[in-house]
């Protein structure tokens, strides 16, 4: 007992206690966007268990109890059980697929009695600790194929059981862990490839009926195949240390299209487009060449980024009419501008805008939003959460909420860097990354910049399943980075 008793008080002082301040005002901030969100005009009690806001408090007190002890045991016990966190959290997304209770549409959910779990928030604390288990083992380095393959594996293996509980929104959280394999030594290159896919999806996608007048020229394809063959000339200077081959690329690119611009306005209108082919045609061939004739790995590598970026191009418009779900086709059209459909899938982003742009610089004052309280906004107190932020608190109080994020940012990219052992660091940034897609997705999706893939704002949505599931991912850090100031002081 005398151990425990002198345990309990080092750790403690060890915390990162600006972190915890940082959290308990999100929490404070989010539960009165739940109560504001949630809020009915003729309600008296607020606390009442039988509304939203009453049960907030119950999630947010569990959460807290919750965070107290996972700070008291071992820090050793997350490192050691890393992958059997993992397994089990495996296992149970893989029995919810046959989930028989389904709640909008998603079999996401596990059902016990009263209480409603969602296995995909917990599953992300679990994926960081399995892949801060397996970057730490002795030997691996990111940049052997075979140990970047196995990374994956831990990453994608979740992601996909999670699609097939119809949740792509959650399953999409999980492409973040590619910040964390960037700061862990990946290849830029790589990084940028998934940079360059969503550039080719958005302008491909949205100027794909755009004509270039008088020529028969769709402007999405001319656009995209241009900045393929400026981008490919770019990694031959970069990569290859070629500065020549790279501006002789540009040239000959640039050439063609000029050329049959000028005669597709002078001479005879056509489509510009296979010019741009021939030429795209031409720059594999040379690559080709050149990896065969030089040796040199890179020459290769960028020639399946050329043929990949074509490939991409022409499989996303099949990708978006074929694949996607009905809703998620129509929330891309509405996002990119080429549907409007303000009573169907833009009414939420419509009605947020509108609730967001009523707040002015100050807001209208608690439990006053005029939207919010009229039930405009859909899923307000979950994933539109933010929009009851900006109607009651206006400018200042979003702006406010923001730079909280941004501070709790700034401490995890802090306690990560100081992290002695590359499990901590490499959970810490799984940890910001997670953080950092969530925040930059969900106030994106209400403001109308991103699309809508309904995954929660952190500590404001309102929710046991994601409350508990973010606090356990932060608290875990806050655990191990409190290990690193115990072994400090006593050395």
């Amino acid at each position: 007992m005398a151990q425990v008793t002198d345990k309990q008080p080092s750790v403690l002082k060890s915390l990162d206690w600006w972190t915890i301040g940082i959290y308990i005002a999100l929490l404070i901030f989010g539960w009165i966007s739940v109560c504001g969100a949630s809020y009915t005009y003729g309600d008296n009690d607020i606390f009442s268990l039988g509304a939203r806001s009453g049960m907030q408090i119950v999630w947010i007190c569990t959460s807290i109890a919750l965070g107290f002890v996972l700070l008291m045991l071992d820090n050793r016990f997350y490192d050691t059980f890393s992958y059997v966190i993992y397994g089990i959290l495996l296992l149970l997304l893989f029995a919810t697929i046959f989930n028989p209770h389904e709640i909008k549409g998603s079999r996401s959910w596990l059902v016990l009695g009263p209480l409603r779990l969602q296995p995909a928030e917990f599953a992300k604390f679990a994926t960081a600790l399995a892949i801060s288990k397996l970057m730490s083992t002795y030997g691996f380095d990111i940049h052997r194929m075979k140990d970047f393959v196995a990374a994956c594996v831990v990453v994608m293996l979740p992601m996909l059981f999670i699609v097939a509980q119809k949740e792509t929104g959650s399953a999409l959280v999980y492409l973040s862990f590619f910040l964390m394999f960037y700061r862990e030594g990946m290849p830029g290159s790589i990084l940028f490839t998934g940079v360059a896919m969503v550039v080719y999806f958005v302008v491909g996608i949205r100027y794909g009926e755009t004509m270039i007048y008088p020529s028969p020229t769709p402007v999405g394809p001319f656009v995209v195949l241009l900045l393929v063959q400026v981008f490919s000339a770019g990694m031959v200077r970069i990569y290859c240390k070629n500065k020549k081959q790279s501006w002789q690329i540009i040239g000959y690119s640039i050439g063609a299209t000029v050329l049959a611009v000028l005669f597709s306005e002078f001479v005879l209108p056509f489509n510009i487009v296979y010019v741009q082919l021939i030429a795209t045609f031409v720059l594999v061939i040379f690559l080709l060449y050149q990896a065969l004739y030089t040796r040199m790995r890179n020459y290769f590598l960028i020639l399946l980024f050329t043929i990949g970026s074509v490939a991409f191009f022409y499989s996303a418009s099949y990708v978006l009419n074929n694949v996607m779900e009905p809703h998620q086709r129509v929330r891309i059209n509405v996002l990119l501008g080429l549907d409007e459909d303000l009573k169907g899938a833009g009414y939420n982003v419509h009605q947020s805008e509108i609730a967001i742009g009523s707040g002015g610089l100050r807001g209208k004052g608690f439990l006053n939003g005029t939207q919010t309280k009229l039930k405009f906004v859909p899923e307000q107190d979950t994933d539109f959460i933010f929009c009851t932020v900006g109607e009651e608190e206006g400018f200042l109080g979003s702006a406010g909420v923001l730079l909280l994020f941004l501070a709790l940012i700034y401490r995890l990219i802090k306690m990560a860097e100081r992290q002695p052992f590359r499990f901590g660091r490499v959970y810490g940034y799984c940890v910001l990354s997670i953080f950092l897609f969530h925040v930059f997705i969900n106030v994106g999706m209400v403001l109308g910049l991103t699309p809508v893939i309904g995954i929660p704002l952190p500590f404001f949505s309102y929710g046991g399943s994601s409350l508990w599931g973010f606090t356990i991912l932060l608290f875990i850090f806050l655990r191990i980075d409190a290990a690193r100031n115990m072994d400090r002081t006593q050395s």
